[in-house]
Formats: C-alpha cells, sequence, structure tokens
C-alpha cells in the first residue's frame, strides 16, 4: 500500500519517517519530495508498505500524531492522474487577449473634459 504523510518538519529525514512506519510492520520505500531547485523539503512523502493490514494499522495510528513538531497527515496515497501530462491552459482565448469590452478609452464629452 502507497502512503502519504503531510505536514512533514523541514527537518523530517526519510530515515525518521520509515523508523516512524516500521512501528507498524515492514517499510519497502520511503520518499520525502524535495523542491527540484532548493532541494529543501516540500512539507510531504510518500511510505510504501506490502502489507495492507500493517499499512492500515500505520495509517489509523499515525495521522494526527506529532512528529517534530508538526502533526502528521497520513492517507492512503491515491494514483496520480493523467490531467498533468496534458499540455495547455485548458481554455482557448479564441485569439482575443485579456478583458475589457471592445471599447477604446476615452471619450466624446462625457469625462468632464475642458473645452479648449
Amino acid at each position: 500500500m502507497n502512503i502519504y504523510a503531510g505536514n512533514l518538519a523541514q527537518k523530517t529525514t526519510e530515515d525518521e519517517l520509515r523508523q516512524v512506519f516500521e512501528e507498524f510492520g515492514q517499510v519497502t520505500s520511503v520518499t520525502i519530495i524535495k523542491d527540484k531547485f532548493s532541494g529543501e523539503s516540500r512539507g510531504f512523502g510518500f511510505v510504501e508498505m506490502p502489507s495492507r493490514t500493517e499499512a492500515q494499522a500505520a495509517l489509523n495510528s499515525l495521522n494526527g500524531r506529532d512528529l517534530n513538531g508538526r502533526v502528521l497527515n497520513v492517507n492512503e496515497a491515491l494514483p496520480r492522474s493523467d490531467d498533468r501530462k496534458r499540455s495547455g491552459g485548458g481554455r482557448s482565448s479564441g485569439g482575443r487577449s485579456g478583458g475589457g469590452s471592445g471599447r477604446s478609452g476615452g471619450g466624446g464629452k462625457r469625462g468632464g473634459g475642458r473645452p479648449w
């Protein structure tokens, strides 16, 4: 079972996270997600446990537990959706840019313009 572990303190290491989950059974892998530019923890990671029973026990016991001064958010990890693979921004603007109502600014006798 793949488990999401969120709200991790910056100083939490993969070894620490492994030790916490190993209290409930065998851990296959632990990965803390890091920022690709700074290399710092993004505050969440994933733990893989082969036994669903042990994983469920860890999930039930660790969700809401304090680790390094932060309250853990532990859930079964959801599979990644294909939305990240698509390109584009979702909506097309049809070749027009930005807001506005199609009227140009300024105008006529309105707005208190001076007659000279």
